[in-house]
């Protein structure tokens, strides 16, 4: 099991480790497992790599760690290797990872199966490089941060054993089996000299004697885009994204209900996956989650979701609402636990999409007894906006022209970015209303505030310039506004644009105090405003930096000469004083 903290690039149904990832083996007797975890070799951890890093910092930049996962029959799931040996994970931590490693026992998963989950990271933790990977952070696309959870990948393996008890052996990622522990060390140290995950770049990372090219989005992608990742003679694995799932092989078994479910996700709405695996269950959390790009989804979302995992009491519970978060599970308990989620999808196998869907209607949710029940979204849950018919017959007409999924997809992907841009334009634009004008700045003065967000005056902005200018979807849009601003996911969108917008500010403020002629102005005030100036100025250089504020660099090198300029003017008792404070 690989497991991703938050220097990854983000979620993913099949991270780029998962044959090199850490393993789930069920085993007869505890002494075997013991045997495996006391083989690892102490690594020296301060070797310098070359790159100015130490050991391991490039390892850490893509992977927190690797996982070896045993099960005993007597003694039940335990992390048995965690590598490299230095990565910390508390117990509650790796008890989520220990359980969440299995399919349930009533998935049947025969042959290999790969899936996802995610986790909350224990409080308190201390996020490791993050001065490393700041400069990256910025860069990335909003909906790929996720710093306070832990993703995790799973290669399973089971294959029926006469010769144990239970039948079944159980394997993750065969070629650590194969080849043990040197294989794992080896694989960990491929990944520690791979370069840095930085946006926009195309990368190179071979592993085992394969090399993987990949290119990380950045924020400034165009929306919907996916930029072209060309094979070469010797790369073996072309990925052509590192987050996007099969948008229309998961929501094939219910693509007549698509819209309705985008608007369920864009609402935050408790919406619960019921499918026979795992690796069906997450996918499908991913492309639901996907669905409202390039919104983030802010609420919490779970691709597998146990009746172990630490949430399980507040997620399940009856005495509240249900609460904003996507669950994926697979365990038939959850049937009966979760039968007063007021949304539930039901799938079954994603197999190949070879033949068109029946049209199956809304479902009652007293008519949901089991995770036996017929596949299909069960829900009184009225939809906003009416149907779009026109993608419905548009993929329904690939499904009878055999129109490969990927194509499928791409067509899915574009309605649903359509869909959420329509929807997202207006507060765009409205928000952008808020921002003060740039004349109001004054270099003398703090940058003055946003205007305040009012719903009501939102509202009246719609008649002239709301969604229909883009959408040919008719309905309640309004209604739609009205409960989106009620939602978690506006919180989110909205304190990030407020973020974004507060720093735009505070940059045009700093462009403002490097066009005036600061010296002039010293000589008409006192040391004592003097020295008040050129702490402030150091402060905004600091924050400058500390924030990524949108700053050109010759901006910043002007503000440290008017700087230097202005020390130099002072006496040299005030020039050692000032010179010996804190620089960028």
């Amino acid at each position: 099991m690989a497991l991703r903290g938050p220097e990854s690039s983000g979620p993913s149904s099949r991270g780029p480790l998962e044959e090199a990832g850490a393993a789930a083996e069920e085993r007869e007797a505890p002494a075997e497992a013991e045997a495996a975890a006391a083989a690892a070799a102490p690594l020296d951890d301060e070797e310098d790599d070359g790159r100015g890093l130490l050991r391991w910092d490039g390892f850490s930049a893509w992977l927190h760690c690797v996982c070896v996962v045993g099960f005993d029959l007597e003694l039940g799931q335990a992390v048995e290797v965690i590598y490299p040996q230095h990565s910390k994970l508390t117990d509650k931590e790796k008890t989520n990872i220990c359980y969440l490693s299995f399919p349930d026992s009533n998935s049947g998963c025969l042959g290999d199966t790969q899936f996802c989950f995610r986790f909350r990271q224990s409080s308190g933790r201390r996020v490791s490089l993050h001065c490393f990977l700041d400069q990256f952070d910025k860069d990335l696309p909003v909906y790929l941060k996720d710093p306070a959870y832990f993703y995790g990948y799973v290669y399973f393996r089971q294959v029926r054993d006469k010769t144990l008890k239970r039948g079944y052996f159980q394997k993750i990622a065969p070629e650590y089996f194969e080849k043990s522990k040197p294989y794992l060390e080896a694989a960990c140290n491929d990944v520690d000299r791979w370069p840095a995950p930085v946006p926009g770049k195309t990368l190179y990372l071979p592993i085992m004697g394969v090399v993987m090219k990949v290119r990380i989005p950045t924020c400034h992608d165009k929306p919907g885009t996916t930029q072209i990742v060309q094979a070469d003679t010797h790369i073996s694995v072309v990925l052509s994204t590192v987050h996007e799932v099969d948008l229309f092989r998961c929501f094939f078994p219910v693509f007549f209900h698509s819209q309705m479910l985008w608007e369920l996700v864009l609402l935050g709405e408790p919406l619960v996956v019921m499918a026979p695996s795992p690796s069906e269950s997450s996918e499908t959390v991913l492309a639901l989650v996907n669905c409202i790009s390039p919104l983030k989804y802010f609420s919490d979302f779970r691709p597998y979701f146990t009746i172990h995992d630490s949430e399980f009491k507040e997620y399940t519970t009856r005495t509240q609402a249900p609460p904003s978060v996507i669950l994926g599970v697979t365990n038939p308990f959850f049937a009966k636990t979760l039968q007063h989620w007021p949304h539930i999808i039901r799938i079954g196998d994603l197999k190949p999409a070879g033949e068109i869907p029946k049209q199956v209607k809304v479902k009652k949710l007293k008519n949901l007894k089991t995770l036996d029940s017929k596949p299909g979204v069960y829900t009184s849950y009225k939809p906003y906006l009416n149907r779009d018919e026109e993608i419905i017959k548009q993929l329904q007409k690939g499904v009878q022209q055999k129109r490969p999924s990927e194509a499928q997809s791409v067509i899915l992907r574009r309605y649903f970015l359509e869909l959420t841009q329509s929807f997202i334009i207006p507060l765009e634009r409205y928000v952008a209303s808020l921002m003060p004008l740039q004349k109001s700045i004054s270099p003398w003065k703090s940058p003055p505030q946003l205007r305040q967000f009012l719903p009501e005056e939102f509202m009246k902005t719609l008649e002239k310039t709301g969604p229909q200018l883009t959408s040919r979807i008719k309905g309640d849009w309004i209604g739609l506004y009205r409960h989106f601003l009620k939602s978690p996911n506006f919180d989110g969108w909205f304190k990030t644009r407020r973020k974004e917008m507060t720093q735009k500010l505070e940059a045009l403020h700093l462009e403002a105090l490097c066009k005036e002629d600061l010296l002039l102005w010293t000589q008409k005030h006192t040391e004592v405003e003097t020295v008040d100036l050129v702490l402030k100025l150091k402060s905004k250089l600091l924050q400058a930096d500390r924030e990524h504020l949108p700053v050109k660099p010759e901006t910043m090198e002007k503000l440290r000469g008017h700087i230097d300029a202005i020390i130099l003017a002072l006496p040299e008792d005030l020039q050692s004083i000032l010179l010996r404070t804190s620089m960028t």
